[in-house]
C-alpha cells in the first residue's frame, strides 16, 4: 500500500513492510484489541537517525515494548522488587512491589503475543492467546503448586474467575450504560452463550468433587476418590476447551470474524507489526522468566503481606492479586464500554474467566498430578457457593443481548459482597487444602481398606 511507503524497512528483522491481511486482522481477539487501547505509539524518529543498524533496531525494540504502553511509569517496580528481594527488605514491600511489577509485564506479554501472531496467521495466533492470555495466572499457580500451597492456587485462580465475571464485566456494563444512556446498548449473544455453556460445565467439575468430600462419609473414604474425580473431571474440561478452541479458530471463525470486521472495519487495514517475530519471541521469553521471578516472590512473600497488614491471605489472593495482575486488560474492558463496543468487553471479561476455568485450573491439576502432589477441585463450601452464584449471576444477565448500568451495578454490588466475605474470613491458608496435605496417609489409609474388601 501506498500509505505504507513511509515505514522505515529496519522496523521488521527481513527487511520489509507486512501489512496485515483481512484473514490476519480477523485473527486478533479480544485479548488483543483490549490490551491496545492502553498502548500508546512511539514517536521513532529520533531512533532512525542511529548510524549503526543493530544498535538502531534495539532501540527501536526497547522503545515499543518497554515505553509503548501507558503503564511504563510501573516498569522500576520491577528492579526494584528484585532489590528488595536481594538485600532482604520487608518481605511485605517484596510483595507489592512484585505486584506493581506484573502489571505491565501481564499487558507486554499480549502486545507480543500479538506481534508474533501478525507472523503466524490468525489460527496459531489464536493458540498463543490460549496458552499466554493468562500467563501471569498459571505461572504463580505453579510456583505456589511446588511449594505445596494448594490453597493458595486455588484462591488465586478463583479470584481471577471471579474478577473477570463481576468485576471486570460489572464496571465495562456499568459504565457503557452510563456513558451511552441515551443508545440501548446491544451485543452479540452467541459468544456470551457459548461462553456460558462452558463456565456451567465448569461449575459441575467444580462442584461435584466438593459435594463428594462433604457428604457425610468419612474422610478416609472420600479423600481418594475426590482427587480421583478431580483428575477426571480436569480431563473433561481441558476436553471441552480444545473443542471450544475448534470452534473458534477453524469451525466457526466466521462468527467471530464478521463480530470484529463489523468493530473494527477500516481501522485495522493499515496495521503492520511494529518488531520482526525473532525479536518479538525473544522479547516474549525474558518477559515470561520476569514473570516467573516475580511470582516466585508473590507466593513466598503473601502470608508475610497477610500478617503485616492484617488482611486474610484469602483477601489477597482472591481480591488484590487478580486486579492487580490483569489491571491492563481490566481497562482496556471498560475503555471499549465506554466506546459502546459491548462484544470486546464481553470478550475480555468471559473469555478470560472461560479460559481460567476451562484451562488453567484443571491444567493446574494435571500437572500436580505429573509432580505427584495431590491436588483436587474441593474448593470448599464457601468459594464454591460464590463462584456457583457468580456464573448463574452472570448467565442471567447476558441472556437478552441487551444492556444497561443497572446489570452492571448489581454485578458489581454482588462482587462487593463476596469481597467483603473474604475480608472478615480470617481461616489459615492452610484450611482450603489440608485435606491435600495429610492425603498421602489417608491414601495409605484407605487403599489398605479397600485391599480387605
Amino acid at each position: 500500500m501506498a500509505s505504507n511507503s513511509h515505514q522505515e524497512p529496519w522496523l521488521l528483522e527481513n527487511g520489509n513492510v507486512k501489512t496485515l491481511s483481512k484473514e490476519m486482522r480477523h485473527g486478533r481477539t479480544h485479548h488483543y484489541m483490549s490490551s491496545s487501547s492502553i498502548r500508546k505509539k512511539s514517536d521513532l524518529k529520533l531512533v532512525s537517525k542511529v548510524p549503526i543498524t543493530c544498535l538502531r533496531q534495539l532501540l527501536a525494540n526497547l522503545q515499543e515494548v518497554i515505553l509503548g504502553t501507558k503503564l511504563s511509569v510501573l516498569f522500576p517496580a520491577i528492579p526494584l522488587a528484585i532489590a528488595a528481594a536481594i538485600y532482604g527488605f520487608g518481605r511485605p514491600w517484596v510483595f507489592a512491589l512484585s505486584l506493581l511489577g506484573l502489571t505491565p509485564l501481564a499487558e507486554r506479554v499480549s502486545f507480543l503475543t500479538e506481534q508474533i501472531a501478525y507472523y503466524t496467521g490468525p489460527t496459531v495466533g489464536g493458540l498463543l492467546n490460549a496458552t499466554c492470555g493468562n500467563a501471569t495466572e498459571l505461572i504463580i499457580a505453579i510456583f505456589a503448586l511446588s511449594e505445596h500451597k494448594m490453597a493458595l492456587v486455588k484462591y488465586s485462580l478463583l479470584g481471577s474467575i471471579l474478577s473477570n465475571l463481576l468485576l471486570v464485566l460489572g464496571t465495562s456494563l456499568f459504565c457503557g450504560g452510563i456513558a451511552n444512556l441515551r443508545r440501548e446498548q446491544k451485543y452479540d449473544r452467541r459468544q456470551a452463550d457459548v461462553n456460558s455453556l462452558l463456565l456451567l460445565l465448569a461449575l459441575l467439575c467444580h462442584s461435584l468433587p466438593t459435594l463428594f468430600r462433604h457428604s457425610g462419609a468419612l474422610p478416609e473414604l472420600t479423600v481418594v476418590p475426590t482427587i480421583q474425580l478431580s483428575r477426571a473431571n480436569s480431563i473433561v474440561m481441558l476436553l471441552a476447551y480444545t473443542a471450544y478452541l475448534v470452534f473458534q479458530l477453524w469451525t466457526h471463525r466466521q462468527l467471530f470474524e464478521a463480530q470484529e470486521e463489523s468493530e473494527d472495519g477500516a481501522e485495522d487495514e493499515e496495521e503492520v507489526p511494529v518488531i520482526g517475530f525473532w525479536s518479538g519471541f525473544v522479547w516474549l521469553v525474558g518477559m515470561t522468566i520476569v514473570i516467573a521471578l516475580l511470582s516466585e516472590y508473590v507466593v513466598a512473600t503473601i502470608e508475610d503481606a497477610s500478617d503485616s497488614w492484617g488482611l486474610s491471605v484469602s483477601f489477597l489472593s482472591i481480591i488484590l492479586l487478580p486486579i492487580v495482575g490483569n489491571a491492563a486488560e481490566h481497562a482496556g474492558a471498560v475503555i471499549f464500554a465506554f466506546k459502546n463496543k459491548l462484544d470486546i468487553s464481553l470478550g475480555v471479561a468471559l473469555g478470560s474467566a472461560t479460559q481460567i476455568a476451562m484451562f488453567v485450573v484443571p491444567l493446574c491439576v494435571v500437572v500436580a498430578w505429573i509432580m505427584g502432589i495431590h491436588m483436587d477441585l474441593d474448593f470448599n463450601i464457601l468459594e464454591t457457593t460464590s463462584l456457583a452464584l457468580s456464573i448463574i449471576a452472570t448467565a442471567f444477565t447476558l441472556q437478552d443481548g441487551t444492556s444497561h448500568y443497572m446489570k452492571g451495578l448489581v454485578l458489581l454490588l454482588c462482587y462487593i459482597v463476596i469481597a467483603a466475605c473474604f475480608f472478615v474470613s480470617k481461616k489459615p491458608l492452610q484450611t482450603l487444602g489440608q485435606a491435600n496435605i495429610v492425603n498421602s496417609g489417608l491414601q495409605m489409609t484407605t487403599e489398605g481398606f479397600l485391599s480387605t474388601q
